[in-house]
């Protein structure tokens, strides 16, 4: 809004320059012709005595008389100035003379002999006579019927008149003090609550207690909407603790009945049946676990710690190694970020997890590109359906169509670590590998994290 309003201003005033500089040149021009008229009309004095020209004094400064001469004052390779040239005559007619012959040009001072003689008086005589030696004069010859002389007058060229132009520039300077300064004091009373109250939804993570509620300040529109901003966050935030609290009681009034059904089935003879119901509630257990966890991802509870990502991923690799799965650590960059390491550990299990179940090995590998932090984990399993790529990440969603269907999970493994990626301001990224004739030979998966 200022810079709309300081170029508003801008193109108002030189417009108004442009305007008050034409009305003055209109002026000078006007003024001039009038002097040359004036001088022509007036009962013309001649004095050339010896030669030079005569002058009259008026109010301290010698004025030349005007010149008569025989033959036409317009030199070889002159121009004639028909502008002036029309003016002139319409004064001349309005005033009753009768023209035989009018010519107005332009001439350098020092080309005039007229002048210079007058001077070269003024150099030994003291008073000026108005003309500057450097300049330029605007003669006017005038033959009237039935004369044989013509009447010649001069006067000095126009001169550019800076003094409007400072005007100009000072009332710019002024209009941009108080009209843009106090624009500015007014616009800062009114976007400083509402910066304020966009850093606050930005940082809104479903909990007040990071702070109290912002003061309502500004005009009163920014106050009702502050206010009203911290009756909508109140209430988000009391909804996210009473879901909270309605998750912890779900989970713990399912995990106890089933941990008390996990050792009831060990009195079954059959070895079998047995085995298949271990699995049917360890199944159970495990997407209670993680719908809990997807539920809780984004309000976490533990702090951002300064870790290096390189040792978090090597040691997670270390874990399946120490298993006996095959899992492959790949090159590293030493990189230290501002982690939640439980988190971002659950996160690498999933993925690496997710590589085993579907690849039979895992290659994982970490670079540092572009401003972010990337782990890859690489699999040989047969990828995802370009068009079941996004799907994939969504709750509950399993590729039955790509993925083997023998395989476990309620489909939430990659949708956790996608929202875990998210609450560390990164993305998680699944792109399908291909060999030399085209054909999918696995999944990548990266997961990116801002440095």
């Amino acid at each position: 809004m200022l810079l709309s309003v300081a170029l508003g201003l801008l193109v108002a005033q030189v417009l108004s320059g442009v305007l008050l500089f034409r009305a003055e040149e209109r002026r000078q021009e006007a003024r001039l012709v009038n002097s040359l008229a004036f001088q022509l009309v007036r009962d013309p004095q001649v004095n050339l005595r010896d030669g030079r020209p005569g002058r009259e004094r008026r109010s301290g400064r010698r004025r030349l008389r005007i010149e008569r001469a025989l033959e036409s004052p317009v030199v070889r390779g002159e121009l004639r100035d028909p502008d002036r040239e029309a003016a002139l005559r319409e004064l001349l007619n309005e005033q009753g003379i009768a023209i035989d012959a009018l010519v107005v040009l332009t001439r350098e001072t020092s080309r005039d002999r007229y002048i210079s003689r007058a001077l070269q008086d003024r150099l030994s005589a003291g008073p000026d006579v108005g003309f500057d030696p450097d300049g330029e004069i605007v003669l006017a010859g005038l033959k009237r019927d039935g004369a044989d002389e013509w009447l010649v007058a001069r006067a000095p060229g126009p001169r550019r008149d800076v003094g409007a132009m400072r005007g100009v520039l000072l009332q710019t300077l002024i209009l941009y003090i108080v009209l843009v300064g106090g624009l500015a004091i007014l616009l800062r009373e009114i976007t400083r609550p509402l910066a304020a109250l966009t850093k606050r939804v930005e940082s809104f993570g479903g909990s007040v207690n990071g702070g109290p509620p912002l003061d309502p300040s500004g005009p009163e529109d920014t106050r009702r909407l502050i206010t009203a901003h911290n009756a909508m966050e109140a209430r988000i935030a009391a909804l996210l603790d009473e879901k909270d609290v309605m998750l912890g009681a779900i989970g713990h009034d399912l995990k106890t009945p089933l941990a008390a059904l996990r050792v009831r089935i060990e009195s079954v003879e059959d070895d079998t049946e047995r085995a298949r119901m271990a699995n049917t509630i360890e199944d159970i257990t495990n997407s209670l676990d993680d719908i809990l966890s997807l539920a809780r991802v984004g309000r976490p509870s533990d702090p951002l710690e300064r870790t290096d990502l390189a040792a978090l991923v090597a040691s997670v690799v270390e874990e399946y190694e120490d298993m006996g799965e095959n899992v492959e650590l790949g090159e590293t960059q030493r990189t230290a970020l501002p982690l939640r390491t439980t988190w971002l550990r659950r996160a690498l299990r999933n993925l690496i997890g997710n590589a085993l179940r579907y690849g039979g090995q895992a290659r994982v590998s970490l670079s540092k590109t572009d401003g972010e932090a990337i782990v890859r984990i690489a699999d040989n399993g047969p990828g995802i359906a370009q068009d079941q790529i996004a799907a994939m990440l969504e709750p509950f969603t399993r590729g039955e169509s790509s993925r083997s269907r023998e395989t476990g999970g309620a489909g939430l493994g990659l949708t956790l670590a996608r929202a875990i990626a998210e609450q560390h301001g990164g993305q998680l990224v699944l792109a399908n590998r291909h060999g030399e004739n085209g054909e999918v030979t696995g999944l990548v998966a990266e997961l990116r994290l801002p440095v």
